[in-house]
């Protein structure tokens, strides 16, 4: 994963744990991909303002995603439930296979809440 996919992984996991002007300007920066500048005349504060509340939000959710890892389970969980569903389009269609199926299309739901 590239280092934009990663803060933007650690954002949606570890965002709400953030202040408010933090998840503001970090989504601005990474969500949006906005300069400093653009930023810095939104928010109402200097580029280099921006500039050190990104490079610590960062930090915080690198600590965050250390101490806590669920960035990485949510990956690994992904990458499992992928193997399952190329299992599945290649098994012959059963009862059981659409149970299955079923159950992943329920884990998907539940992530995009």
């Amino acid at each position: 994963m590239d280092n934009i996919g990663r803060k933007a992984l650690l954002f949606d996991v570890y965002g709400m744990m953030l202040t408010a002007k933090q998840r503001e300007i970090y989504d601005l920066a990474v969500g949006e991909d906005m300069s400093l500048a653009e930023i810095a005349e939104i928010v109402g504060v200097s580029r280099q303002a921006v500039h050190d509340m990104i490079r610590r939000t960062d930090k915080i959710l690198d600590e965050y995603e250390e101490k806590l890892g669920l960035a990485e389970k949510f990956l690994d969980i992904e990458e499992h439930l992928d193997r399952i569903r190329h299992i599945l389009d290649d098994a012959p269609s059963s009862a059981l296979a659409r149970e299955i199926a079923a159950e992943i299309a329920a884990i998907d739901r539940i992530e995009r809440k």
